[in-house]
């Protein structure tokens, strides 16, 4: 039950930290999505040792787990387009694939150059 918690709790870290960093933008008029700036503004937390892992740890890890039930209601809503969808159906599905060949592609080199340099900086 502890554990449980300690999860909902860092969950709800998760959640302060994007309405607060939503606030901002729109305060400062930016046009950055503010769950964008969160997302850096945990890691640079994180990065200085201000925020420790496992302070965030577990929350993540559930949302991660999670992730594809936040998608849901986007692919849903897709159904109310459908004379859109006929009419611009082709195009949109060029833009869909080659976004993602390009995001998987992106990872994929990202994911190399990080396993290279760990590879040269162990012993």
């Amino acid at each position: 039950m502890i554990r449980f918690g300690k999860g909902v709790l860092q969950i709800l870290f998760f959640v302060l930290v994007s309405y607060g960093m939503n606030a901002w933008v729109g305060f400062m008029g930016w046009p950055v999505p503010g769950s964008i700036l969160g997302l850096g503004f945990v890691f640079v937390l994180l990065q200085l040792k201000i925020l420790p892992l496992n302070a965030v740890e577990l929350g993540a890890k559930w949302l991660l787990a999670e992730m594809l039930l936040f998608f849901i209601p986007s692919a849903a809503g897709v159904v109310e387009y459908k004379p859109m969808l006929l009419s611009s159906g082709p195009q949109i599905l060029l833009v869909v694939l080659t976004g993602t060949a390009l995001v998987m592609g992106c990872a994929g080199l990202a994911a190399e150059l990080i396993i290279r340099r760990k590879g040269r900086k162990m012993p």
